[in-house]
């Protein structure tokens, strides 16, 4: 579950980055495929990371290895395939999934707080 939330978020930011520029999402599929690719990669591979450290990955700190793996390695592959690393795109691309991938996980740290708080009271 864990995972789909992630892959979710990240296709949702790459089809974010596709309309902000006017580039086709359905009519453009091997536009689309070519701009998700390497941050799909980047994000399997961090989850591939934790699940072999046999990690709780909705954790807050599980949640920004994951983040730094995505943003790290999905650039370095946009970069390998002759895509665009320009330093805007690299900030709004950092800051953009930290808010997809952490937020969530803030999120969900909060309300387990406010639950335990609860019980205690």
């Amino acid at each position: 579950m864990v995972l789909l939330l992630d892959l979710v978020l990240v296709v949702v930011f790459c089809v974010i980055g596709r309309l902000s520029h006017a580039e086709g999402i359905f009519g453009d599929l091997p536009g689309l495929l070519n701009t998700i690719w390497p941050f799909v990669v980047a994000l399997l591979i961090a989850h591939l990371v934790l699940l072999v450290r046999r990690v709780r990955i909705e954790r807050m700190l599980p949640g920004l290895v994951v983040w730094a793996i995505t943003v790290v390695f999905g650039l370095l592959l946009r970069a390998v395939s002759g895509q665009g690393t320009a330093l805007p795109f690299i900030i709004v691309a950092t800051l953009t999934l930290a808010l997809f991938l952490l937020g969530w996980r803030a999120a969900l740290a909060f309300a387990r707080r406010m639950r335990a708080s609860a019980r205690l009271e």
